[in-house]
């Protein structure tokens, strides 16, 4: 495509809210880690390699019937928190500003598990809840 020559009103994207297609064979609930597989399609939280932590699930999406990209699921970017993992994977505010690891839907961990886990996002805070995990797809992979 050649080089403009006048004003363009170029597409943009507002907001947290984005969009993407479901993996086959997956249950993603609302409220739970929303990642991508190296296919590119969401899978939920999960033990696993070649993942990276995109957001929250906005709606329970079942896919576990269908085939990758019958369905889609709205997630959002940003800070949420999630259960902490504990004993020597347990992430302190010590962490903050490092990768946390997916161990499941809901729960982050300090490691990777000895190369089993992939990154969910980056600890924001920690708290006696929980913790704060900034998701940001492009953040994640950098790291």
């Amino acid at each position: 495509m050649p080089a403009l020559t006048s004003d363009r009103n170029t597409p943009r994207v507002e907001g947290d809210i984005r969009r993407g297609a479901v993996a086959a064979a997956t249950l993603i609930y609302a409220g739970a880690i929303v990642m991508r597989n190296a296919s590119g399609y969401l899978v939920k939280g999960q033990t696993a390699t070649g993942l990276v932590g995109v957001g929250r699930a906005e709606e329970r999406v079942d896919n576990s019937a269908g085939s990758a990209g019958d369905l889609t699921c709205d997630y959002r970017k940003g800070i949420f928190r999630f259960a902490n993992s504990a004993a020597a994977d347990e992430i302190t505010i010590a962490d903050i500003g490092n990768p946390a690891y997916a161990v499941d839907d809901q729960t982050v961990a300090k490691t990777d598990g000895t190369s089993t886990r992939s990154i969910a996002g980056i600890v924001d805070d920690v708290d006696a809840n929980g913790v704060w995990v900034r998701f940001d797809e492009a953040l994640a992979n950098a790291s």
